[in-house]
C-alpha cells in the first residue's frame, strides 16, 4: 500500500476497516476484483517476466506495480521491447573485482550469441568478460553490494562460479536488465528442452539463494582451527568466501540427498577444538564430515532447517550426472575436472569434496 500512496495519479488506497465506504466503491471493488483486475492488467505479461512476492526486495515489487499499473506494460506488448527484444546495451555500475570501486561498464546482452557481455572500456573492441546465458544467473541483493538496485550476476568462469556485483540508478532500468536477463535464459531453455512447458521451464530462469551468511569453519583434517566465512546456499552448492562480495569462492561443497547418506547433525564431534562460536552443525557426506559453527542459536535453526529441506530433496538426473565415485570433480557440460580447493593454510594444499552443477 505504500507503494501506490506513491503513485496518486493510478492508485487510491482505503482501509477496510478505517475507513467509510460510499455505495460506489463498494460496487466498484465487486466489479472489479482482483480476478477481473488481473485478467486486464496481465493479460499479456510474458511467462518469463519475473513475479515478486511478499519477500522481496521493495525494487522489484515497486517497478511490478508500476509496470502493471502506471506504464500498462502487460497490456501493450510493444511496451516490452527493453526486456523482451531479445538484445539490450548499456551502462552499469560495475563493482571492481580487486579495489571494490563502482565503475561505469558498457554492457551487452544478446540472445543471438548466447552471452551477456561487458566491456572495460566506451570504445573497447573485446569484452572483458563473455557470460554464457546458459550458466547465467542473476538475483538481487541491495543489503549485500550496499545499494538499493544491487543486482548480483554469477557466470562460470574457467569452470568456477564468478560473481559480480552492479547497479543503476534508475530502478526501471536495472530491474528491466535482470527481466532481459531472464528472457535471454527462458528462449534458451525453449530450444534446449523443446518438449518442457513454460510451466517447467520458468522456474530455472533465475533463482535466489535458500540462505546466506557467516558461520566458521574448519578444514578436512579438522585440526586446522575455525575461520569466520561468508557462506551461500545456491541450490545444492554451499559456497563460501572470505568476503560478501568475493569474486570467487574459496571452496563450493555439495550437498546431496539422505539416500545418498547425507546428513546434518546440531552440534560438532565431543573432540572439536578451534571453534569461537558454540552452536555448531555437521553436515555428513559419504566421504567425510563437515564442521561449521554459528553465532547465535537462530542461525545454527535456520542453517540447519535449510540444510534439511536441501537434503531431504531427492536428487534430480542431471544432478547424478555431476558425481563421480565420490570424488572431488566440479562438472561443466559433459567434461569432468577435477578439482582443487584453495587450501586456507599458508604453504598447504589441501582437497574438498566439491561439485559445481550446470
Amino acid at each position: 500500500s505504500g507503494i501506490h500512496r506513491n503513485i496518486p495519479q493510478v492508485s487510491k488506497v482505503k482501509s477496510v476497516r478505517l475507513d467509510d465506504w460510499d455505495d460506489a466503491q463498494v460496487e466498484f471493488m465487486a466489479s472489479n476484483g482482483n480476478n477481473v483486475a488481473k485478467a486486464k492488467y496481465e493479460s499479456k505479461m510474458p511467462p518469463f517476466y519475473y513475479k515478486p512476492t511478499f519477500l522481496d526486495c521493495q525494487l522489484l515489487r515497486e517497478q511490478w506495480i508500476r509496470a502493471k499499473y502506471e506504464r500498462k506494460e502487460f497490456i501493450h506488448s510493444e511496451k516490452q521491447e527493453p526486456y523482451s527484444a531479445g538484445y539490450r546495451e548499456g551502462f552499469l555500475w560495475k563493482r571492481g573485482r580487486d579495489n571494490g570501486q563502482f565503475l561505469s561498464r558498457k554492457f551487452v546482452l544478446s540472445e543471438r550469441e548466447g552471452a551477456l557481455k561487458y566491456f572495460n572500456k566506451n570504445d573497447a573492441k573485446e569484452p572483458k568478460a563473455i557470460m554464457k546465458i546458459e550458466h547465467l544467473n542473476a538475483t538481487f541483493q541491495p543489503a549485500k553490494i550496499g545499494n538499493p538496485h544491487g543486482l548480483q550476476i554469477t557466470y562460470l568462469k574457467d569452470n568456477s562460479t564468478r560473481n559480480i556485483f552492479v547497479y543503476h540508478e534508475d530502478g526501471k532500468e536495472i530491474v528491466d536488465w535482470f527481466n532481459a536477463i531472464r528472457a535471454a535464459r527462458f528462449h534458451y531453455l525453449q530450444v534446449a528442452f523443446p518438449g518442457a512447458s513454460d510451466v517447467d521451464l520458468v522456474p530455472k530462469l533465475s533463482r535466489n539463494y535458500l540462505k546466506e551468511g557467516y558461520m566458521e569453519k574448519t578444514g578436512p583434517k579438522q585440526t586446522e582451527g575455525f575461520k569466520k566465512r561468508w557462506f551461500t546456499m545456491d541450490d545444492r552448492r554451499l559456497m563460501y568466501f572470505k568476503d560478501p562480495l568475493d569474486a570467487f569462492a574459496r571452496g563450493e561443497v555439495f550437498i546431496g540427498s539422505k539416500e545418498n547418506s547425507y546428513k546434518v547433525l546440531e552440534g560438532l564431534p565431543p573432540s572439536t577444538q578451534g571453534n569461537h562460536w558454540q552452536h555448531g552443525i555437521t553436515i555428513v557426506t559419504p566421504d567425510r564430515k563437515f564442521l561449521f559453527a554459528c553465532e547465535t542459536e537462530d542461525d545454527q535453526l535456520e542453517w540447519i532447517t535449510t540444510f534439511q529441506k536441501v537434503i531431504s530433496r531427492p536428487m534430480l538426473p542431471q544432478e547424478y550426472a555431476g558425481v563421480f565415485s565420490h570424488k572431488a570433480w566440479r562438472t561443466n557440460s559433459s567434461h569432468l575436472f577435477p578439482v582443487r580447493e584453495q587450501d586456507e593454510q599458508e604453504g598447504g594444499s589441501g582437497v574438498e569434496q566439491l561439485l559445481l552443477l550446470p
